[in-house]
C-alpha cells in the first residue's frame, strides 16, 4: 500500500512517464472509475473485448473501489495489476483509463480527479460505473454475453 501523502507527492506528477512514477503516485493515477473491475468477454477469432455491466464481486460499486484491494489477487487469482506494460498493450483498459491514456502519451482527462480536484467529477463526467452494474454473484457465466454494454470504450 502506498505510504506517501497526495500532499507529499511530485508537482503535476501524472505528466511524467509512467515509469517514473513511485507507488502513491501510481496508484493516485487512478480515477477511480472501476471499469477495470467490469467482467469483460474477449472473441476467440477477432481478439476483440467486449465490455459487460457485471462488476467483480468485491467492487464497491458506491465508491468503485475493490473491497479486497491490497489482497485481491488472493481472492481473485486472475486480477490483472495494472502496470505499464499492460497499460501500453492490452484492450481491456478502457479508453478513458488514466493508466492507458498517460501510456499512449495522452493526457488526463478533465474530469480526472487530478485535474478537477474532486472524486464526484468522475460520476458527474458519466465515466464511473457507480449505479450501472450488477454483481458477477448474481450472474450466471452462460448469461454473461446479455450483460454486454456499449458505454465502457
Amino acid at each position: 500500500m502506498a505510504t506517501r501523502t497526495v500532499r507529499a507527492m511530485r508537482e503535476r506528477f501524472w505528466e511524467r512517464p509512467l515509469e517514473e512514477l513511485d507507488e502513491a503516485e501510481w496508484e493516485a493515477l487512478c480515477d477511480g472509475c472501476g471499469r477495470c473491475c467490469l467482467v469483460k468477454l474477449q472473441d476467440e477469432d477477432s481478439g476483440e473485448v467486449a465490455f459487460t455491466n457485471v462488476a467483480c464481486a468485491y467492487l464497491d460499486d458506491a465508491v468503485c473501489r475493490c473491497t479486497v484491494y491490497p489482497e485481491r489477487q488472493r481472492y481473485v487469482p486472475d486480477c490483472m495489476p495494472v502496470t505499464t506494460e499492460v497499460a501500453r498493450h492490452f484492450d481491456w483498459l478502457p479508453a478513458t483509463c488514466a493508466y492507458r491514456r498517460r501510456a499512449n502519451g495522452q493526457p488526463l482527462a478533465s474530469w480526472h480527479p487530478l485535474i478537477s480536484g474532486r472524486a464526484d467529477s468522475v460520476r458527474e463526467a458519466g465515466i464511473s460505473v457507480s449505479g450501472r452494474v450488477v454483481s458477477e454473484r448474481g450472474v450466471a457465466e452462460d448469461d454473461l454475453e446479455e450483460h454486454i454494454v456499449h458505454w465502457v470504450g
